[in-house]
């Protein structure tokens, strides 16, 4: 059962988005939202570095501009909130990005942060490091929310059979009942037989469902190119899917269908665990 909502903001525009994304999500679910915004200290330690005979600029002026963006970050998703009556409160921390998230998304059901962060135009289309190291140490849920995103149409829910997909499919019930949402499933396998079976297994998790069910298959392609497809299809506001396959070893260390649907989607995904 979601209740709370841990929504992370770091006050840029891609942020921006995930608090929206964020807010209306627990407003759909009736969730409260615990808002973080996180003062990085690799901002003001990368110029503490010696070796070389040059002097840091004034860093207590960084360290105050450093602090006060994160108060307003934290103001900004309050007032979201409060827009939409969905009760929020709000810390400012000061660390290492993500390991301060894993420490608090402890205490929540369900986190979302923005895909891309600060440096989004400073980059290729990986996402973030704080995301990606999040999303590697974290044992919660978490909904990845790239810019531009909305929580509007149904839920398309990726099933290949594992572990992390079958914890999926739960999660889209909860979603799509308490957002009155209708669910897409798409199976991806090359061999129509082991797609049938899947289809069987996910009908059967989907039994308590209260809103329609539409299914589809693919047997050609990349899957995380036909998973991002499927979901445009259907415009969905969402894809859920496991955060780890069959073999969730191979997968974390070379990468994984959820890593590269999360890298190109331009829809938010909810990655389960």
């Amino acid at each position: 059962m979601i209740e709370t909502v841990l929504v992370a903001t770091d006050g840029s525009e891609v942020a921006a988005g995930a608090e929206r994304y964020g807010v209306a999500l627990s407003a759909g679910l009736s969730a409260r939202i615990s808002g973080l915004s996180i003062v990085e200290d690799r901002g003001v330690g990368g110029f503490r570095v010696g070796g070389l005979p040059v002097s840091p600029p004034p860093l207590d002026a960084l360290e105050a501009f450093l602090a006060a963006r994160s108060e307003a970050a934290g103001r900004r998703l309050a007032e979201r909130a409060r827009e939409k009556g969905v009760a929020c409160s709000c810390e400012t921390a000061r660390g290492i990005a993500d390991d301060i998230l894993v420490e608090r998304a402890k205490q929540a059901d369900l986190v979302v942060l923005g895909r891309d962060g600060e440096h989004a135009a400073f980059r290729t289309a990986l996402p973030g490091s704080t995301v990606d190291g999040f999303l590697r140490k974290t044992t919660r849920p978490a909904v990845v929310v790239p810019a531009g995103a909305e929580l509007a149409g149904p839920i398309l829910l990726a099933f290949d059979g594992s572990p992390g997909s079958r914890i999926a499919a739960r999660h889209a019930v909860e979603l799509a009942g308490r957002l009155g949402a209708a669910i897409h499933v798409f199976v991806d396998s090359k061999d129509k037989g082991r797609s049938a079976a899947r289809f069987d297994e996910v009908r059967r998790l989907l039994g308590s469902a209260s809103v329609p069910v539409r299914e589809a298959a693919s047997t050609l392609g990349r899957p995380d190119a036909k998973i991002v497809d499927a979901a445009r299809e259907a415009n969905a506001g969402m894809i859920v899917m496991g955060a780890f396959g069959r073999s969730r070893i191979h997968e974390y260390f070379l990468g994984s269908n959820s890593a590269a649907v999360v890298r190109s989607s331009p829809i938010a995904v909810l990655l389960a665990r």
